[in-house]
């Protein structure tokens, strides 16, 4: 090289000065000087590339216009900006998922959240003062620790000129800022009661929250973390803001949007951005695969009714039934044949708007070559079935027996099948004849706007059979479980979790219980049963416990428990069955060898009533039990709401883990009707007819009503029109899903919603009006 720049002076190198070695300077080689033009195109690459590798992907040009104008700029291979300091590496597809270190968020490891501390649940009720604890977590904790405290409370208090009696939520916002928060580096003045005299002290208040935060980070006992986590929530990251991915991933866009803005959209939404996306020759060579990738299961998603979910949903907050369409979606794209595919109640979920969709698919799985079997009970999914296998007569012993296989044609005509009886008109639920006219009395939803609910005001009639309605992804769960059941659990129970966006809810005082019933487990052990959670089991203890043998022997009721020690085997603990770690492979049950499966010993099984030991009573069914205890009102009235329910089947000390969904909730249901009625009750239930034949939905609906008769409300979230149509007062959600959705389409009885062409519901109805 001849030339080079040293400090911005253009020098050759035979004139370079002796540099100064204590200050730093900047030594630049001229690689070549040329004039631009088409002649110099070769020499230009070759320059530019030989500037580069000595320059480790960097090189400066500057250039001089025929003005005489001249500018400078520097370029780098290198994903790095040399004026703000930011580099990154080269960008795979690995750094656009927040699962890989190389994309995640590096504050929140991807997770889009973190545990901070909670105002709200610091100070959960405002109407205290900090004399009388307002300040929850600084009244818990060692004596010493209190009493610091108390005293440091009582000193920033009197710097700040406050009244200690003072409620909390009268106290000056710029005061609670300062407990909440410290004051930063302005010292405050301080006085404490220490050993015996008052001192006085100068220094920043660190405050409520940053002392929790440095307690947390700090302690390294978990029972202490445990105790500090209560007064924790998840709030979004605040580098981030949810989006878990690094600035890096979130910075790069196709057709000006991020993976962020990609993936908040929804399924219907993405489909139209993917088809509308155009790219260029060149990039058509390179994505034209991808591309078509994507859209092909994106419509499958589609098609499987799922247009109204958003691409970024957590799979945690999706139902049973989103989660089993999503895997038909992938098994569609897969192009597979000659498989097997088993589906267990496709439709859960699902409005009948949607079921021809889903049905359409299963179709086209079929007619590739594919076997398609499903466990069902929706209507139009039997009707359009090519062979159909039907079992019964019952439920439980009563059932297991093939009544009838082949074509719908020949079930219409069977004379045994429950099925056929609905199918064919023979039983049916009927419209009621009369209906509850909604009173004055009711919940008012003022401004609801969480999710995608747009601002809507719903009036909930109470005593009455209220249905919410609407497609999937209308709102429904929003506004009842999000924002209605949340505030009224706040306001009746004191709970902790914070319901949607809303303005106001009047017409709580109107309420005494609001219970939700729903199909999670009654009890997640072996233990929990039938007769236990009805409180059956009370009164039957006690009934052995006054037999002649138990009184001489001295038994007391809780000798005929199996979840204390005396009257149980004590091998398996009264489980009846033994569980066999296996270590890496999943633990193994099996029947005690000691008890052989009937959970106590062998003195409390010699006694007996009516020749029947405790085991025995365990081992009957709900209806054995009722004939068997029918001249006992206390047992007999708690076992016949069991088989009033449709539950006559179930042995009375059948494990809670071997029930369906809706066998649970049936309980649940037959527990709340063998209680004394307060007609203040709001009864929840999210679809109740998940699993349940039109037997037992006939039931269902006569439980519902039984409640309803009561003077209480009931509020269910469904769509099967059997239900739909006994309401009371229907509140019609939509009319589409995601952002199409939100909006109250019609509320009124069912032949007011038939009668409205908005309504998707409604043009179902209309068959019964």
């Amino acid at each position: 090289f001849a030339r080079v720049r040293v400090d911005g002076q253009m020098l050759a190198l035979d004139d370079v000065p002796k540099l100064d070695k204590n200050k730093a300077h900047t030594v630049e080689a001229v690689v070549d000087r040329l004039v631009a033009g088409d002649a110099v195109r070769s020499r230009l690459t070759d320059s530019i590339e030989l500037a580069l590798k000595l320059g480790e992907g960097l090189i400066r040009v500057q250039s001089v216009r025929p003005d005489g104008k001249e500018r400078e700029e520097l370029f780098s291979e290198k994903n790095a900006c040399p004026d703000c300091s930011i580099s990154f590496e080269e960008l795979k597809p690995r750094s656009f998922s927040f699962n890989s270190p190389y994309g995640a968020c590096p504050v929140c490891s991807g997770l889009g959240a973190q545990l901070v501390f909670d105002e709200e649940r610091v100070v959960p009720d405002r109407s205290l003062s900090l004399a009388e604890g307002a300040i929850l977590p600084w009244r818990r904790g060692g004596f010493r620790m209190v009493v610091y405290y108390k005293h440091l409370l009582k000193a920033v208090a009197a710097a700040y000129d406050i009244d200690m009696d003072a409620p909390y939520e009268e106290l000056p916002e710029t005061f609670r800022q300062v407990l909440l928060h410290g004051s930063g580096e302005e010292p405050v003045p301080l006085r404490f009661w220490m050993r015996g005299a008052w001192r006085k002290t100068e220094k920043p208040f660190e405050g409520v929250l940053p002392s929790l935060v440095r307690r947390y980070s700090e302690s390294e006992i978990d029972e202490v973390r445990e105790k500090l986590r209560q007064f924790m929530s998840s709030q979004a990251c605040p580098a981030c803001r949810g989006a878990r991915l690094r600035p890096e991933s979130r910075a790069c866009t196709v057709a000006g949007r991020s993976i962020v803005d990609v993936m908040a959209m929804t399924v219907k939404q993405s489909v139209a951005f993917f088809e509308g996306l155009t790219v260029t020759p060149a990039e058509e060579r390179v994505v034209a695969e991808v591309l078509k990738e994507i859209r092909r299961r994106l419509k499958f998603l589609s098609d499987v009714g799922l247009g109204y979910l958003s691409l970024e949903r957590e799979s945690s907050t999706l139902s049973g039934g989103e989660m089993q369409r999503i895997r038909l979606a992938t098994q569609i794209g897969s192009g597979l044949v000659g498989v097997l595919y088993v589906l267990d109640e496709p439709t859960i979920g699902l409005h009948p708007r949607d079921n021809e969709r889903l049905i359409n698919m299963l179709h086209q799985l079929q007619r590739r070559g594919n076997t398609v079997v499903i466990v069902e009970h929706d209507e139009e999914m039997i009707r359009s079935a090519d062979y159909i296998v039907d079992l019964g007569p019952g439920a439980g012993r009563q059932g297991g027996e093939v009544v009838y296989q082949g074509d719908l044609k020949g079930l219409l005509a069977s004379g045994r099948s429950q099925t056929a009886e609905y199918l064919s008109g023979r039983r049916r639920i009927e419209v009621p004849a009369e209906r509850v006219k909604p009173g004055k009395a009711r919940i008012t939803i003022t401004g609801a706007s969480e999710n995608n609910l747009k601002n809507i005001d719903v009036e909930i009639p109470l005593g009455c059979f209220v249905c919410v309605t609407g497609v999937s992804g209308s709102g429904k769960s929003t506004l009842v479980s999000d924002i209605l059941k949340r505030h009224l659990f706040r306001a009746l129970y004191g709970s902790k979790e914070r319901p949607g966006a809303f303005k106001k809810i009047t017409g709580v005082e109107l309420l005494d219980k609001v219970i939700e019933i729903d199909q999670s487990p009654i009890g997640r052990t072996p233990r929990s049963n039938p007769v236990t959670y009805t409180g059956a089991f009370s009164p039957i203890r006690e009934l052995f416990a006054a037999t002649a043998a138990a009184k001489v022997r001295g038994y007391k009721p809780g000798r005929f428990s199996f979840n204390v020690k005396g009257g149980r085997c004590e091998v398996c603990k009264g489980d009846g069955m033994r569980c066999l770690e296996m270590h890496f492979l999943p633990d193994v049950y099996v029947t005690c060898e000691q008890c052989n499966g009937l959970r106590y010993n062998k003195e409390t099984l010699e006694i007996r009533y009516g020749g029947k030991n405790i085991s025995d009573v365990l081992d009957m069914t709900v209806d054995d039990a009722l004939d068997f205890f029918q001249s006992l009102p206390l047992i007999a009235n708690k076992l016949r709401t069991l088989s009033e329910v449709g539950l006559g089947y179930v042995r009375l000390g059948q494990s809670s883990t071997t029930l369906s969904g809706g066998e649970a909730q049936r309980i649940k249901l037959a527990a709340e009707l063998s209680k004394r009625a307060t007609g203040k009750t709001l009864y929840l239930l999210d679809e109740p007819t998940t699993g349940l034949h039109f037997a037992d939905v006939h039931k269902l609906m006569e439980l519902l009503l039984r409640l309803r008769e009561s003077g209480n409300t009931v509020v269910v979230i469904e769509h099967n029109l059997d239900v739909i149509k006994c309401a009371d007062h229907i509140i019609d959600l939509g009319p589409g899903g995601g952002d199409e959705g939100g909006q109250l389409v019609v509320a009124g009885p069912p032949d007011k919603v038939a009668a409205c062409p908005a309504s998707c519901t409604g043009q179902f109805l209309k068959r019964w009006f």
